[in-house]
């Protein structure tokens, strides 16, 4: 695609993104937009679900890659292509790589998730697993890319990649025309600067809100700053939007046309995949749930109808274990308490009894009766227990005292 340039970076405009529309037409989905009672009523507002991750390779990521490597010369292509990506990216380049009939090569951490790996793999791509971190890898895969002529393929820093993500702001117009709010996460910025490009030059009364994990939130201190500024050492669980620093070329796009960019926390990021998953049934990876966990935050803050695109769904089934371990947790869903009692026969007993009048469910329990700290006739117990949330909680911990347990903490 040819795109206008300026004297800092080149100036994408609504046609490139009409453009690359056109370009994706029969090979990305439109995906759907479900509406969420829960978020609705808790907003005032409507609220819609962009559901990217249900796209094909699971994430956004494919309509970005596909119109970056459909424009590159004959020759680029026959030079192959090389990414580097711990999953998302990884994915969208080989099978746009594919469909193209483009050779491709990844570049993925050793940790890389199993699942990712094997499906960067299926999708077409030679995979090579180099470095322990994303940083390594990428220098790896550009390396790569000077030694062989491949085309490096960047996941955000690119005008053909942000055109091609742009689209999912087409479609999100097409089928809610009277949004008044976009939500949708930010990591180096391509996907966020796409669709504000194409939102704002046909919608400049829409509000867009970047969200961006709190640990490796690039967007603040370098809009502050008026330039990219690097983090020294981000971390979240949310790898599809753990980056250090802005690309330059998103970066002048959001600081011109995003309203606002917010920071959640890791117990946010758990707790609005885990409604994802109980209230909306979708599968939804950290960097996905980050705009409702933007809405749980801060839900006044908001004006609808609200469309927040869950941005992708590929999340390795041992975190999605993990986080939603703790996504229960942080929603007050289990209670961890160590109790004294006397120790006679049948006070454990007691105890179950007691818990099962409060309608608590023991996940795990320690009985120990030889500490030091102990009275002589002393025993002390540790539960972990399945609540209903916070209010159950109360009513458990009050339950316990009324029936003569001494609550520790």
């Amino acid at each position: 695609m040819n795109f206008r340039t300026t004297a800092s970076h080149p100036a994408l405009i609504l046609d490139d993104v009409r453009g690359a529309q056109k370009m994706l037409s029969g090979v990305a989905r439109v995906t759907a937009l479900e509406g969420s009672r829960h978020l609705t009523e808790l907003v005032g507002s409507p609220v819609h679900l962009k559901c990217e991750n249900l796209q094909r390779t699971g994430s956004f990521k494919l309509r970005g890659a596909y119109v970056r490597i459909s424009g590159l010369t004959p020759v680029e292509r026959a030079a192959g292509v090389v990414a580097a990506s711990a999953g998302n990216h990884a994915q969208g380049v080989a099978l746009a790589s594919s469909l193209l009939g483009v050779r491709s090569t990844v570049f993925m951490p050793v940790g890389a998730p199993l699942p990712k790996v094997a499906a960067t793999r299926e999708y077409g791509a030679e995979v090579r697993l180099h470095g322990q971190v994303v940083d390594e890898t990428l220098a790896a895969a550009q390396q790569y890319a000077e030694e062989t002529g491949a085309v490096f393929i960047h996941p955000f820093d690119h005008p053909d990649i942000i055109a091609g993500q742009g689209t999912v702001g087409l479609e999100i117009l097409e089928q809610c025309p009277e949004v008044r709010t976009i939500v949708l996460g930010i990591g180096g910025g391509g996907f966020a600067a796409g669709v504000a490009v194409a939102v704002k030059a046909l919608r400049p009364d829409v509000r867009i809100v970047g969200v961006q994990a709190e640990g490796a939130a690039c967007y603040p201190p370098s809009l502050a700053a008026g330039h990219p500024v690097s983090l020294d050492s981000p971390a979240t669980m949310a790898d599809g939007i753990k980056v250090g620093r802005p690309g330059d070329v998103p970066f002048r796009l959001i600081e011109e046309l995003v309203d606002e960019v917010r920071t959640v926390t890791e117990d946010e990021l758990s707790s609005a995949l885990l409604l994802c998953l109980e209230r909306a049934k979708l599968v939804v990876e950290p960097a996905g749930a980050s705009p409702v966990a933007a809405l749980l935050s801060d839900p006044q803050a908001f004006r609808g109808p609200v469309v927040a695109v869950l941005s992708g769904g590929n999340v390795d089934p041992l975190l999605m274990q993990r986080i939603l371990r703790h996504g229960m947790s942080a929603a007050g869903r289990y209670l961890s308490l160590r109790l004294r009692l006397t120790d006679r026969p049948g006070a454990l007993a007691a105890l179950l009894a007691a818990l099962t009048v409060a309608d608590a469910n023991v996940l795990d329990i320690g009985h120990v009766r030889t500490d030091p700290r102990l009275g002589l006739t002393e025993a002390e117990v540790d539960l972990h227990l399945e609540t209903k949330g916070p209010q159950h909680c109360a009513e458990v911990e009050a339950a316990l005292r009324a029936a003569g347990f001494r609550v520790m903490g």
